[in-house]
């Protein structure tokens, strides 16, 4: 049976759209663990899409500028149900993260002290890190098949890691590896799949070249008339600075979130003065332990400009437009990039160049997402100014959540609330010695 007999029939709309909502809401562990759920879901059980696809699908979204897991839910939606399908999926990715960030922006920026919300992160973040190691081995597993393949992941974790490589030089790098591999005939990635060079049928069209010119006109459209009406009826101060910085970042966020965080806090911070330094430092905290992208930090960044420059508006209101707009700016351009390369991934499947060149790029991405694991897992395991007795409890929770994922299978969803209650407990123990 071939990977497309094998295929579940396309769902209800209803159906499709609830699961999307779902994973929204539980999309924690970055993009290592929202990728592993899409896998787990919508691969191996629901086969809403073949491995195949997903994987080719995976490899092009790492290449764009923006979040890869939720333009991958995108180009899913997309590929399932056209355009409706791709703003719907893209769309409640994010979402629930997007409101839940809203409300402890607000809570960080109105009271300054959440304690109960803190203790909560404490106890996330390790099994944040759990998942993310445990995403690592899954796509390790799967992805790994050959000496050279195990070799360009520890490559590509080396030069991110310990040469601080620009990330798309070292993606670019594993592309031209891979691809004069495939050239030379040595499968040293992948085998040869099927698909490639049209033996399973023939290649789906190219649409036609007024495309890519209409939906980039369509672009700046959606940005010019919000942007603008927000200019004319609150004034520049601080509205045309969020929409150009983060417009500017959306575009250049290769890499991931990590990779333009420290341009958006420079400018945020020093530049705009929008926020403190250990505001920036709370809000990527938030970020990393709410559902949905890590770039969703940006939108706490703009509720902070609003809220510190609200001009004629009350602060929460200002800060409530500054999320929304930082939030819309952000994610427009994710959109029309999946929207216009999507028609043409389905065409790479049947390049067996491209195959072996996007073959070496997904194991070079499991040495990216090692490389993103030993960075959050230096910074939530050997913390400074840390009691003994705190980073046992915290090695403890992430030790745990790592054995609940690994060998008892349970969902990421039911680990980060373990990882929230154990958190709890420990800040009640410690308020009560």
């Amino acid at each position: 049976m071939t990977e497309s007999e094998s295929r579940s029939p396309t769902p209800p709309f209803g159906a499709f759209c609830l699961y999307w909502l779902r994973l929204g809401l539980t999309s924690f562990g970055g993009p290592a663990g929202q990728i592993a759920m899409m896998q787990g879901e919508l691969v191996d059980r629901r086969r809403w899409i073949d491995q195949t696809r997903f994987l080719h699908a995976l490899n092009f979204c790492m290449l764009l500028p923006g979040p890869e897991a939720q333009q991958l839910a995108t180009y899913i939606g997309w590929r399932m149900y056209g355009v409706r399908g791709g703003l719907v999926a893209g769309g409640l990715f994010v979402l629930p993260g997007a409101l839940v960030l809203l409300a402890l922006s607000w809570i960080a920026a109105a009271h300054g002290d959440a304690g109960p919300v803190a203790a909560l992160f404490d106890g996330i973040k390790p099994a944040v890190v759990a998942i993310i190691a445990a995403a690592v081995w899954r796509m390790g597993r799967r992805t790994l098949k050959g000496p050279a393949a195990v070799a360009m992941a520890g490559a590509a974790f080396l030069a991110l890691f310990a040469l601080h490589l620009p990330f798309p030089l070292v993606i670019g790098a594993a592309a031209v590896v891979g691809g004069v591999a495939a050239r030379m005939g040595r499968h040293w990635f992948a085998h040869p799949h099927p698909l490639a060079d049209g033996d399973a049928g023939p290649v789906e069209p190219a649409p036609g070249r007024g495309r890519l010119a209409a939906l980039a006109g369509l672009f700046v459209l959606l940005w010019l008339v919000p942007v603008g009406a927000i200019l004319l009826a609150f004034g520049s101060d601080p509205w045309r600075g969020i929409a150009a910085l983060f417009t500017k970042a959306a575009l250049v966020t290769f890499g991931g979130a990590y990779a333009v965080l420290p341009y958006i806090a420079g400018q945020a911070v020093d530049a705009y003065g929008w926020l403190s330094p250990r505001e920036m430092v709370d809000g990527l905290a938030l970020a990393e332990t709410t559902p949905g992208p890590l770039i969703l930090v940006t939108q706490y960044v703009g509720f902070f400009a609003g809220w510190n420059r609200p001009g004629a508006l009350s602060p929460a209101l200002a800060g409530a437009l500054g999320a929304a707009l930082t939030t819309y700016v952000t994610f427009l351009p994710c959109f029309l990039f999946i929207f216009a390369g999507a028609p043409y991934v389905e065409r790479l499947i049947h390049n067996r160049l491209a195959t072996g060149a996007l073959a070496a790029i997904a194991a070079a991405v499991v040495g990216v997402i090692l490389n993103l694991g030993v960075y959050l897992g230096v910074a939530v395991l050997l913390p400074d100014g840390q009691t003994a007795g705190h980073m046992i409890w915290t090695w403890a929770i992430m030790l745990a959540a790592l054995y609940a994922l690994t060998r008892r299978d349970m969902a990421i969803h039911w680990v980060v609330l373990g990882g929230a209650a154990a958190g709890l407990l420990q800040a009640l123990a410690a308020s009560s010695l």
